[in-house]
């Protein structure tokens, strides 16, 4: 019988832990098609979330988990869950259960017997986040996907099963900077999407703020595309090919009409305007002479506190370097 594996990031997730246990644990025992596990990584919470995860992991032998020695960030999380899962298909899925549970027995049809290596869900609707939210999020699609290579569907979730083999094609993307969505996309593999109407956290609040999320838009921008770097290059062109005619007019205008060169006021502005688009530009070059920082330190995605003892996993491979990164 193959065996999935149920991957869950948390973090300050304290009232979710158990309720997201007891509504998914009979919908996948239903379908009976399939072993199962849990796997929660505690991504650095404040709040009693690993000691949640640990009675449960004690209670049930299906549950394992994992703890960061601090927070680092949903996309570390998932990478840990992802390494540590020992399943046949991994299902990545939020503890809110704003990831439908319904859909599930769909997803694994589809992967079983429906020749999908990959089978994902988007939302269909935004109903529930804030107008403004919404908005950022739909300009957000279209600029990455106008300047990247890899189409990155609009509203697509990070709930998704995922064969073996396209979770170990995942895995051998070791890049610090990591942007899931846009790297399950590059992965490729036949893929079916599901889609479904928002759905309302069912405990908690949510940890990611406008800015957290305008920072991720910049991570997955970046992480997917140098076009920003392009469009330097490009207007650099423009303006000075501007700049280097509008001089041939002035002396023109000088050594033919006798006009005085005039215009305080106009070169100052003119000045301050390019001065703060050069300051743009260096910024742009910043952002992605940073992530070339980031990597070549090479620091681990993430540092495992504590975890729950189970047989030995593709994790702790990596760690024994039986599995090269």
């Amino acid at each position: 019988m193959k065996l999935i594996s149920i991957v869950v990031p948390c973090y300050n997730e304290e009232e979710s832990i158990e309720l997201f246990y007891s509504t998914v644990q009979p919908v996948i025992e239903g379908i009976g098609y399939a072993d199962y596990e849990f796997i929660y990584v505690n991504d650095g919470s404040k709040d009693s979330t690993e000691q949640k995860m640990r009675e449960l992991s004690n209670a049930k032998k299906n549950v394992r988990y994992i703890s960061f020695s601090r927070n680092f960030g949903k996309e570390a999380a998932m990478l840990a869950g992802i390494e540590a899962a020992r399943g046949d298909a991994v299902v990545l899925m939020d503890v809110d259960l704003q990831d439908p549970p319904e859909l599930l027995p769909q997803m694994i049809e589809d992967w079983a017997n429906g020749g999908y290596d990959v089978v994902y869900t988007r939302r269909s609707t935004r109903s529930g986040e804030p107008p403004l939210r919404s908005w950022f999020a739909k300009q957000f699609y279209k600029l990455i996907n106008k300047m990247s290579d890899v189409h990155i569907v609009d509203g697509a979730r990070d709930y998704r099963l995922m064969d073996r083999k396209a979770v170990d094609s995942f895995l051998r993307l070791r890049e610090r900077n990591r942007f899931a969505k846009g790297l399950f996309m590059w992965v490729g593999y036949k893929s079916k999407c599901i889609e479904f109407e928002n759905v309302e956290r069912a405990a908690g609040n949510t940890s990611w703020s406008f800015w957290k999320l305008v920072h991720y838009a910049i991570d997955g921008i970046v992480s997917f595309t140098i076009s920003p770097l392009r469009w330097a290059t490009y207007f650099g062109l423009f303006t000075a090919s501007s700049a280097f005619l509008y001089m041939f007019y002035v002396i023109f205008s000088k050594l033919v009409y006798g006009n005085p060169v005039s215009g305080y006021a106009s070169i100052v502005s003119i000045m301050l305007f390019f001065g703060g688009l050069q300051l743009i530009f260096l910024g742009i070059i910043g952002e992605y002479i940073g992530r070339i920082f980031i990597e070549v330190k090479a620091r681990p995605n993430y540092i495992v506190k504590e975890e729950s003892s189970q047989p030995v996993t593709n994790m702790e491979k990596v760690r024994k370097g039986i599995i090269q990164r």
